[in-house]
């Protein structure tokens, strides 16, 4: 009972967190939003929902800043990790599509071998080096549907897309530990107000005219469920892993680009060749490779 309940957690989660894609798209779309303002009002939201949420259950969620080491940590992850992977995924997202702004960010394992190899001074063991090729074959393929000629999306979106990578890489790493020394959903809370406010305040959202798009009841609604979803989804995906093994987490968060894909071909008529869509199938199973590998090496 205990594995079906991180099973029925981690899918939830994966589908919860697969529909924030979309939903993005269709705000950025179809409203006068822009990706600033929309971060910075997700991310405080969400970030002050966790904050009062451990607050009345009893959480000390100031012990954290009395330590500066843990502190200067904390604001580092806030803006350069939540703040970084967010506001690059939502820009590939506006650039593109919710679809290949999701699966871009399976680049992220690459980026983790490298630096581990780098600060191992060594090549990486030979099934990295295999997942690794794979996930860049299929990207390939994704980015050009097999054609040589040229790139299904703009650089502009591919830049943004490595960004995502990058940034997710730089937010599973540098918080390992800090999170093991603290609550999870403490840095978590914490890292979204910080990068929340960090956004709000270089962008001035107080001198904003977007605020008047929330007079809109179909808006509000939305940006509702998107905070609500993105929170909850966080949530249960860190919930599931105390139920079932990593790899397990891992493999069934394939879901999450699946659903993207799904709402994305129904809402927008988001469509992909076919050797895109073995690219899409080439990537996940490279990425769910590099994870069980690796936990079994």
């Amino acid at each position: 009972m205990q594995r079906l309940k991180g099973i029925i957690f981690i899918v939830s989660g994966a589908k919860l967190w697969g529909a924030t894609g979309p939903l993005m798209e269709w705000l950025l779309n179809h409203t006068s939003l822009t990706v600033s303002f929309m971060l910075t009002i997700r991310l405080s939201v969400a970030g002050m929902i966790l904050i009062t949420y451990l607050l009345l259950t009893g959480k000390n969620i100031f012990g954290i800043w009395q330590h500066k080491l843990w502190g200067r940590q904390l604001i580092v992850f806030g803006i350069v990790g939540m703040l970084g992977v967010q506001f690059a995924f939502v820009a590939a997202i506006h650039e593109s599509n919710a679809v290949l702004a999701t699966l871009l960010q399976f680049l992220a394992p690459i980026f983790v071998v490298a630096y581990v190899s780098l600060s191992l001074k060594k090549w990486p063991p030979k099934y990295q080096v295999i997942g690794i090729i794979g996930t860049l074959m299929g990207l390939f393929l994704l980015l050009t549907n097999a054609s040589f000629e040229s790139l299904l999306i703009s650089p502009k979106a591919l830049l943004w897309g490595v960004a995502v990578g990058l940034t997710f890489a730089f937010y599973t790493l540098y918080p390992a530990r800090l999170m093991r020394e603290w609550n999870v959903l403490l840095v978590v809370g914490w890292g979204m107000l910080i990068g929340g406010l960090t956004l709000g305040i270089v962008s001035r959202v107080w001198l904003s005219n977007q605020w008047v798009v929330f007079t809109d009841f179909k808006t509000l609604l939305l940006m509702v469920a998107l905070i609500f979803f993105g929170t909850v989804a966080f949530i249960l995906f860190l919930s599931s892993m105390k139920y079932i093994t990593a790899v397990e987490t891992s493999i069934l968060s394939s879901i999450e680009p699946l659903t993207a894909m799904i709402i994305s071909v129904i809402v927008f008529g988001t469509s992909l060749g076919f050797w895109q869509l073995v690219g899409v199938f080439v990537m996940l199973v490279c990425v769910t490779w590099l994870s069980i590998a690796g936990e079994k090496a």
